[in-house]
């Protein structure tokens, strides 16, 4: 498989302690194996040049000694790197990590190494990763950018690095990118609690927190007005973390029954969590008197204890396509489609239900 290493923000080694290491060279190996310079170099980079006997003796030489390559001068020799750069927006969710596994997956037995950071929706870490990645001279980039609505002036590109932009759908003629529709996220949320019969609903989450939310509250919002102009929206701005959704579950608990929405629509799944947790833990039962729909589908959301009904995004197919496109084009061949819009579902489980009494 693809190798995958990660960038973090763990200071450097002390000084002191690097100093009492020293690192094993090519010659070292070379005169422990008892061959030349040149084998070694064969046997890293054309083991098929190398008789077995010696490529084994050589191969035993490099784990005695614990020899490790150093893969930013070699780039530099040859000109080239065999590294790509995977900027995720929040390594905390699990969504994104699928998107990694996706990624990963598509390389498989490529001859490839992931270099995986976390943005962690913070625009001045973005920034450093995409320096640290130019200055690693990686071949090519796949980023979850941290595009707030707010951040008109946000800028990706960086040196002219290859770059495949997810979750954010690009028009450029140059740029490549992998998204989801997620208008069309939001009017199925809308759709599902409509049919059921839901006239009091809340939206959970800040729209103006990035783009896709965005999309998704727009969806929503205009897809209730079209079906019934009478109907109740409350919007309850939220961070995108179960903790935020926790506190929104207790408030709408807290309530009386005539002030509490019939339902729940979410802006992701993390916040859904939440809510259900705030609910259940004062005694609301969901869905008797409270439906609750969220966003993303991530992977344990039917293990709930309320199964979640939710909108599935293919997480792990937005990761194999964007480095299927990436892959196209280090390879020299222009990809067919540049900008891939992909469809959202339902998955309908226990956490919906016609309102009590209807």
């Amino acid at each position: 498989m693809g190798r995958v290493s990660r960038i973090t923000d763990r200071p450097d080694e002390p000084a002191e302690r690097a100093g009492r290491r020293q690192r094993v060279s090519r010659g070292d190996v070379a005169a422990r194996a008892g061959v030349s310079h040149g084998t070694v170099s064969h046997v890293l980079n054309h083991p098929d040049r190398v008789r077995p006997a010696t490529r084994e003796r050589v191969k035993a030489a490099i784990v005695e000694l614990g020899f490790v390559r150093d893969e930013a001068a070699r780039h530099l020799r040859a000109g080239y790197s065999t590294t790509i750069g995977l900027m995720l927006l929040d390594a905390w969710n699990p969504s994104f990590m699928e998107v990694a596994r996706g990624v990963e997956d598509r390389i498989g037995d490529e001859q490839w190494t992931v270099l995986m950071s976390n943005s962690a929706r913070d625009t001045v870490r973005e920034q450093r990763y995409l320096r640290e990645y130019a200055e690693r001279r990686v071949a090519g980039l796949i980023v979850i950018p941290n595009d707030q609505v707010s951040e008109a002036d946000h800028q990706l590109r960086h040196d002219d690095i290859p770059m495949v932009v997810v979750d954010r759908a690009e028009h450029s003629p140059d740029a490549l990118s992998v998204a989801v529709d997620d208008v069309v996220g939001g009017r199925l949320q809308a759709d599902h609690l409509h049919r059921l019969g839901h006239r009091r609903i809340a939206y959970v989450g800040n729209p103006e927190a990035a783009l896709p939310v965005r999309a998704r509250f727009a969806g929503f919002r205009r897809r209730l007005e079209q079906v019934d102009g009478a109907l109740e929206l409350e919007v309850i701005p939220a961070p995108l973390t179960v903790d935020a959704g926790l506190e929104v579950g207790r408030e709408l608990a807290a309530r009386p029954a005539s002030r509490r929405p019939t339902a729940v629509a979410t802006a992701v799944d993390l916040l859904a969590i939440g809510v259900l947790q705030g609910l259940l833990s004062a005694g609301i039962r969901v869905p008797d008197q409270l439906s609750l729909v969220g966003y993303d589908d991530i992977p344990f959301t039917a293990q709930l204890s309320v199964p979640l009904t939710s909108i599935v995004r293919p997480h792990h197919h937005m990761g194999f396509q964007a480095a299927n496109l990436l892959l196209s084009l280090l390879d020299g061949r222009v990809p067919q489609h540049r900008h891939l819009l992909l469809e959202p579902n339902l998955v309908v489980r226990a956490s919906t239900a016609a309102p009590h009494g209807t």
